[in-house]
C-alpha cells in the first residue's frame, strides 16, 4: 500500500537550474531525488525511463540529486559528472549512463563515460577535479533536507511526496489523479 504525504514548500518549485524535461507550464511535475549508487533508484529506473518516454504536455519530470554519501561514497562525485556533462549539453545522456552502469563508476569509468559521450575530456575532468559543480549537488541535497527525504528515490507527484517507487502503475496513477485534478 503507496502513501502519500502533502508538501506546500517552494522547494518543489521547478527551478531555472533544475534538469527537467517537459513543457514549463505542466500542470503536473514529477520530481525525483535519486542517487547513483542507490540499487533502489537503479530498480525503479525502469519505470522511470518508461515514464519519461511516455511524458505528454500536460507532465514534466526534473531530476534532482541525492548522494547518501555516508552509504555510497562515490555518489556525489557521479553527481558532479552528470552536471560537468550537462554543462556540455549532455545531462540526460551521463545520467542514463550512469544508471545504466552496475555500480558508483570510478574516476576512470567517469572519464571513459564522457569520451564515450562525445565530451571534452579534458573540460570534463577539469570540472571535476575542482569540483566546479559541487554547488549545484549541495542545492539538491540542501531542498531534499528541507523536504524531509530520508531515502533514494523518492518521488514528488506535485507537492505530493510518494513512497510507493517501485509500482509504475501506483504513480501513473497518483501522476493520472494529478492532472484531473489540475484540469
Amino acid at each position: 500500500m503507496s502513501s502519500c504525504v502533502a508538501h506546500a514548500i517552494s522547494d518543489l518549485t521547478v527551478r531555472n537550474d533544475d534538469w527537467a524535461e517537459g513543457p514549463l507550464d505542466a500542470l503536473v511535475t514529477v520530481i525525483e531525488y535519486g542517487d547513483y549508487d542507490c540499487s533502489d533508484v537503479r530498480r525503479a529506473e525502469p519505470m522511470v525511463q518508461a515514464f519519461r518516454a511516455s511524458l505528454d504536455d500536460g507532465v514534466r519530470f526534473v531530476y534532482r540529486h541525492f548522494p547518501l554519501q555516508n552509504k555510497h561514497p562515490r555518489a556525489f562525485e557521479a553527481a558532479e559528472a552528470a552536471e560537468a556533462a550537462g554543462a556540455q549539453g549532455a545531462f540526460w545522456a551521463m545520467h542514463d549512463a550512469l544508471l545504466a552502469h552496475p555500480k558508483a563508476p570510478t574516476r576512470v569509468d567517469l572519464v571513459r563515460l564522457a569520451a564515450d559521450l562525445g565530451l571534452d575530456a579534458d573540460l570534463f575532468e577539469a570540472a571535476l577535479d575542482d569540483h566546479r559543480y559541487a554547488s549545484a549537488v549541495e542545492e539538491d541535497l540542501a531542498s531534499a533536507a528541507r523536504l524531509g527525504v530520508g531515502s533514494s528515490p523518492t518521488f514528488f507527484v506535485n507537492d505530493v511526496e510518494y513512497d510507493d517507487q517501485h509500482d509504475p502503475a501506483a504513480i501513473r496513477r497518483a501522476i493520472d489523479e494529478a492532472l484531473a485534478a489540475a484540469r
